[in-house]
């Protein structure tokens, strides 16, 4: 790889560095662990040494990456936009790097149910978190209050539901592919049950 590579040649530059230093590492240490010399990794690093690729080897092994990490160039679209549930007041995104975990947030306007037998429980996990408002979380024989920017986190085998704890409330909530399917096949699409689908 030569100098007026270009924009790949400043990437993998910046990245080398950036690696180090979420490392923690100096250029002493990166250079240890690559059996360099600290000038020659300073010299890569700021662009006036030519990239060899034997060296690029070796410091990616340095850095407990993949050749192909360092010199990746493509990357996926890294904005993606909900899919909307007017009808639950809902908005969806999948994570792309892991497709078995969702994201939704949801506006909620009703309190948790009276009746014990309108929780749920199913396999599962699910986090969330109040971005605004208070929720009350039922959780087995438990009332817990959650209030903004606090977060939730529980295993969905215990019977839940939640609602809001005196006015409206919006929540994110993340669940696996157990929790995430649990909500899907719900048999009574109210909201009181367990808002977060």
């Amino acid at each position: 790889m030569k100098q007026d590579d270009g924009d790949l040649d400043s990437l993998v530059r910046k990245r080398l560095r950036a690696l180090r230093v979420a490392q923690g590492w100096s250029l002493d240490a990166l250079a240890a662990r690559a059996q360099l010399s600290p000038s020659t990794l300073s010299r890569i690093e700021t662009g006036q040494r030519r990239l060899a690729l034997d060296q690029l080897v070796t410091l990616s092994r340095a850095l407990d990456t993949s050749l192909d990490q360092l010199v990746e160039t493509t990357t996926e679209d890294v904005v993606s936009n909900p899919v909307h549930d007017a009808a639950h007041q809902t908005m969806r995104w999948t994570v792309r790097a892991d497709p078995d975990i969702t994201v939704v947030r949801q506006r909620m306007v009703d309190p948790p149910p009276d009746n014990p037998s309108r929780m749920r429980a199913h396999p599962g996990r699910e986090w969330l978190v109040v971005l605004s408002g208070t929720v009350t979380l039922l959780l087995g024989n438990r009332r817990l209050r959650v209030e903004t920017n606090q977060a939730a986190e529980f295993p969905t085998m215990l019977p839940h539901a939640i609602g809001t704890a005196g006015g409206p409330a919006e929540i994110l909530g993340i669940f696996d592919r157990d929790a995430r399917r649990g909500h899907q096949d719900r048999d009574e699409p109210s909201a009181a049950d367990h808002p977060t689908r």
